[in-house]
């Protein structure tokens, strides 16, 4: 198995409580990246002649693109996982299977996911978005910024206020699976099998063609284009399996905090540790009454046992994050031989993340003041947001400045600790 993890999960009625829909991921990346929390706001392009800028290649920009909140590897352009202001929410996993991955620059499933954020405004319209892209563009590149080669095909869990869609790739060919009800997660393999609602035209003919399926047995996308054998996918050991009885283990009383505890978790592997860990984690509550906000945690540090969740609302005149965006270097993906030198990429709440995690783990009674100092700002914040979902209002002046203003919040439990 490839050195690479990542896990989504998306839960809708009748699994959660109020009628919400939730959404969440483990960004499991190499343990050195810093990943930021960054904004960008609604924009018009004019100029339609301009290219627009991914990781690696330059594609068509389009007429208008969506306000959207992303946590991303802080060297590349695209995003592991993020929102909109539709309520529109993507993560996506690094998957392999017998379709050979391309090491060709062309679009990373990253910068797919960032793609399908800012053009789309439902689930659906995402799909087709990342589809369209698939089939114009490829995907493929270096997926680290290190001297390791690291290359993968993709899935994308893509969820909005009414509906959730798998989508699985192999090369240019996908499947996707519709989600309507109860919980799905997605984890580092094909899992889309026989429930197939959209697909690549040509999907079929080009397995039959490779050999991969007879063209007489039922069609089971993740069967015929990887090694797996799907009939014991949901009882063999491994990330997948354990999410997915985690998510039924709370069935029915599922809220954003039970998905907390789920990328929390550090015995079933989901809150990973090591070489690849856990380098930041996102909840999203997607409420199906339209009139209600949808919130957006991200914790934009490693280890979701040891970080804050803070929300983020979309309203307009959002503050910029800044104690959360990394600091910009010359564009070092961009520079031959690649990746040759790694800049510092640490932002403000990194740094002190990180400086504050020495102390968790070498001062014992220190550690219990600065967990419960986390625990009690965590808490005070979902008491807030949980008022505004029941209440349906928002105090517009407050809410341009919360995702910053509970970082700053954050690094000042770190403070005291760090310099004592």
């Amino acid at each position: 198995m490839e050195p690479c993890s990542c896990d989504t999960f998306v839960a809708l009625p009748p699994a959660t409580v109020n009628n919400r829909i939730i959404f969440g991921k483990n960004s499991d990346r190499p343990c050195d990246e810093v990943q930021e929390v960054v904004y960008f706001p609604a924009a018009v392009h004019d100029n339609l002649k301009e290219h627009l800028k991914c990781t690696y290649i330059e594609i068509d920009q389009v007429p208008e693109t969506y306000a959207i909140v992303l946590s991303r590897p802080a060297w590349l352009w695209g995003a592991e996982m993020g929102a909109n202001e539709h309520g529109v929410c993507i993560g996506n996993e690094a998957v392999w299977g017998r379709e050979e991955v391309c090491d060709e620059e062309a679009l990373l499933g990253m910068d797919l996911v960032r793609l399908g954020l800012e053009r789309a405004d439902t689930a659906e319209k995402a799909l087709n978005v990342i589809v369209d892209l698939l089939e114009k563009y490829g995907q493929g590149g270096n997926c680290s910024e290190g001297k390791m080669v690291f290359s993968y095909h993709n899935s994308f869990l893509i969820a909005d206020r009414n509906e959730a869609w798998v989508l699985e790739t192999a090369g240019k060919y996908w499947a996707a699976e519709k989600v309507q009800e109860g919980v799905r997660n997605i984890s580092n393999q094909l899992s889309v099998t026989t429930k197939i609602d959209r697909e690549h035209p040509d999907m079929r003919s080009y397995a039959k063609q490779k050999g991969w399926w007879d063209g007489k047995k039922e069609f089971d996308f993740a069967a015929t284009y990887s090694y797996l054998d799907t009939a014991k996918m949901m009882t063999s050991p491994g990330r997948y399996c354990e999410g997915y009885k985690l998510l039924n283990k709370h069935k029915g009383n599922i809220t954003f905090e039970t998905m907390m505890e789920i990328l929390r978790d550090k015995p079933s592997g989901i809150n990973m540790e090591g070489e690849f860990l856990t380098t930041a984690s996102m909840v999203s509550i997607l409420p199906q009454d339209s009139n209600v906000p949808c919130i957006h945690f991200l914790t934009g540090t490693p280890d979701p046992e040891r970080s804050v969740f803070k929300p983020f609302i979309f309203v307009p005149n959002i503050s910029q994050l800044l104690d959360t965006s990394s600091p910009t270097f010359e564009d070092s993906v961009k520079k031959k031989p690649q990746f040759n030198i790694k800049p510092d990429r640490r932002h403000l709440l990194y740094q002190k993340h990180q400086q504050a995690l020495e102390i968790l783990d070498n001062k014992e009674e220190k550690a219990k003041t600065m967990l419960d100092n986390m625990s009690k700002l965590e808490k005070e914040l979902f008491k807030e947001m949980e008022s505004i979902l029941q209440n349906k209002h928002l105090d517009v002046d407050k809410i341009v400045n919360l995702f910053p203003q509970c970082t700053k919040d954050e690094i000042r439990i770190y403070k005291p600790n760090i310099s004592s």
